[in-house]
């Protein structure tokens, strides 16, 4: 093996001219002075990639140009991604960046949905009709449609940490003006600029993906996913129990209301600096840093725009999530409103009742996540893409349920299987979307969540605005959409491991194929895709357990020449 790495990187470093087996001759374009990493790789591509990584590390050391790999406290992969998830350790940076995301993201959940429930309160206040209602409802999540897409882009070219701690600091003083609303249109437009707060769903999304190894992306990312969500649930306790403290301690209600929209914007606040300050963009650090230093090339917006939106899986993703956190979405929106009318109950009860939806975030995404990597490991992508239609399809199934009983107990029963299902869906989701692109990982988490806030502008406007439809008539149209919607996840396919009723192409294609047709030829030459290579490595268990053990990858096969 020595005699394979000393003959390698030789031919980089020395031979300008290498003899091909059919006797014609190649002149290697490589400056002699150091070692041309494209053709070490091209060189030993009978070495598997673990192998030829080590390659490339021995050889910088040997040349004195790398430094020791830096220490980590949870084991790590080649591109020193987390290869375990431990819930409840804060090691840096893998977990601690966990903790920072999901708490920044509920900090924002928490201030965007703030208002519902006390709706009752404040449409008495500023005599909002239900068509003003409705429309702050569309508006507080329409802002993040385009700020979903345009959080993803800036992830790819800033880091998660800089994109999400800028937006969260943008948009809490939105959440103090709250205060200070005196009719209908400023009430919307403080919930439309608040709303740009969701966005962070992205970061954390994107964050998680460039912490966490293939086997436990999918969990990671539901965890914080669902532990940011919660947010929605728990601002249905949490607003109720600060206005009645505020009216305890001796304000007015109409004063009250406003009071208590402090609290969500100073812990908004808060939470923004704690990712500014404790939290880094990737494990080696973060991207500023590692730009200056060369050890991350700073890619193009056009480039990294152009692979996104030309990959129909994005979209296809993007469809499907508008109708599980889309519908989650307007369900934290109408729900409290809902259980308020139709069954006359005091504004707390109401509050505690749609609590219970938000609040089966703490286990339902997680739990989506991590069933997407349980049958991953068994069944590879196609597992994951069909436990995706089914548990979504089911959640469509009981929301078309919950628009048809009438009576209480039944009503919250049937609420929380559905959200469970629906949420369970959201987590799924986004254990398919790290392995859709690598050179716009981004843009892709934006396209896919912006898709889920215009899944909820969609159904708001369709089934909850004004009076056209009664909200039990609207939820069930809004569980047949559910199921119609998530037909597509049946068209998502990758060649290399197949689709819902595909295996993989006949054609040898394989991770290494797929990610690197992202990077052209001249980008290879300057090692612009090692990243990708190391990605395509780490992505091989999406074969499944059958497909992996039956299928040879093709760097492992003798190559007939160097």
């Amino acid at each position: 093996m020595l005699g394979i790495i000393s003959t390698a990187c030789s031919f980089c470093i020395v031979d300008r001219q290498s003899k091909i087996p059919n006797g014609t001759r190649r002149k290697f374009r490589a400056p002699s002075s150091k070692p041309c990493f494209s053709y070490i790789l091209r060189a030993t591509r009978c070495i598997p990639l673990s192998f030829r990584f080590s390659i490339l590390d021995k050889k910088m050391e040997v040349e004195g140009q790398a430094t020791q790999p830096p220490k980590f406290a949870l084991p790590v992969d080649s591109e020193n991604k987390a290869t375990v998830f431990r819930l409840f350790s804060v090691a840096a940076p893998h977990m601690r960046a966990f903790h920072l995301s999901w708490v920044s993201f509920f900090a924002c959940f928490v201030s965007t949905f703030a208002a519902p429930p006390l709706l009752p309160i404040i449409r008495d206040n500023l005599n909002l009709t239900a068509s003003d209602i409705g429309n702050a409802g569309i508006a507080s999540v329409s802002g993040a449609v385009f700020a979903r897409v345009a959080m993803g882009t800036a992830c790819d070219l800033f880091g998660p940490r800089l994109a999400s701690a800028s937006l969260i600091l943008l948009t809490a003083p939105a959440v103090y003006f709250t205060s200070i609303a005196s009719s209908s249109t400023s009430f919307l437009l403080v919930r439309f600029f608040t709303g740009f707060s969701l966005a962070t769903f992205v970061s954390t999304q994107f964050w998680m993906s460039s912490m966490f190894s293939a086997p436990v992306v999918g969990t990671a990312n539901g965890v914080a996913g669902g532990w940011g969500n919660l947010g929605g649930g728990a601002t249905q306790l949490i607003m109720p129990l600060v206005f009645a403290l505020i009216l305890n301690i001796g304000a007015v209600k109409f004063t009250a209301w406003r009071i208590a929209f402090f609290i969500p914007a100073l812990f908004q606040t808060l939470s923004a600096f704690a990712v500014l300050i404790f939290g880094k963009d990737l494990p080696d650090g973060n991207f500023r840093r590692l730009q200056k230093s060369g050890d991350k090339t700073k890619d193009k917006v056009s480039n990294v725009f152009f692979h996104g939106i030309t990959n129909y899986r994005g979209w296809i993703l993007a469809l499907t999530y508008g109708y599980c956190f889309g519908v989650e979405l307007t369900i934290d929106n109408i729900v409290a409103e809902y259980f308020y009318d139709r069954f006359d109950l005091k504004l707390h009860t109401a509050g505690m009742i749609a609590a219970s939806s938000g609040l089966a975030n703490i286990v339902s995404r997680p739990a989506g996540g991590m069933l997407s990597d349980a049958v991953a490991k068994r069944f590879g992508m196609r597992g994951r893409l069909w436990a995706l239609w089914i548990v979504q399809t089911l959640g469509g199934v009981f929301c078309i349920i919950l628009g048809r009983v009438g009576s209480l107990g039944a009503s919250v029963v049937v609420m929380i299987v559905f959200s469970i299902f629906v949420q369970a869906a959201c987590g799924l989701t986004f254990g398919v979307v790290p392995f859709v692109s690598r050179r716009s990982l981004g843009l892709i988490s934006g396209m896919t969540g912006g898709g889920g806030n215009v899944g909820a502008v969609l159904t708001q406007l369709i089934f909850f605005k004004g009076s056209k439809y009664s909200k039990e008539t609207g939820i069930t149209f809004m569980g047949v959409m559910i199921i119609f919607c998530t037909l597509p996840i049946c068209l998502i396919y990758f060649p290399q491991w197949g689709g819902m009723f595909c295996g993989p192409s006949s054609k040898i294609t394989t991770e290494e194929d797929y990610y690197l047709s992202e990077w052209t030829s001249e980008e290879k030459e300057k090692g612009l895709h090692l990243a990708s290579l190391k990605f395509a490595d780490n992505s091989r268990r999406e074969r499944g357990r059958k497909e992996d053990s039956e299928t040879k990858p093709v760097d492992e096969t003798p190559s007939t020449h160097v």
